[in-house]
């Protein structure tokens, strides 16, 4: 009874100490995400720049090629699964 009551003592200390860090997490993140808003003139640096769409054309460029490999290595395993089951 006694060991159970520890555990039940210990458990509680241990959500009380990780629900403290969780609520400072969030509230960080959310003053800072208040903070990122209130700033202005970023998108306006950025297009005025021309660096936006270099940056978009990047994240396309990364996509297609992670979808390119996908279908690489699913068409190499394609092969591999039937060469499997002709040699059983």
């Amino acid at each position: 009874m006694q060991e159970r009551k520890n555990s039940q003592t210990l458990a509680r200390k241990i959500y009380l100490t990780m629900s403290k860090k969780g609520l400072l997490i969030l509230s960080t993140l959310f003053l800072s995400s208040q903070t990122l808003i209130a700033q202005d003139g970023g998108n306006d640096f950025m297009r005025s720049m021309g660096k936006m769409y270099v940056v978009v054309a990047v994240i396309i460029v990364v996509f297609v090629g992670l979808i390119a490999f996908l279908v690489y290595l699913d068409r190499r395993l394609t092969k591999i699964e039937d060469q499997i089951s002709e040699n059983e």
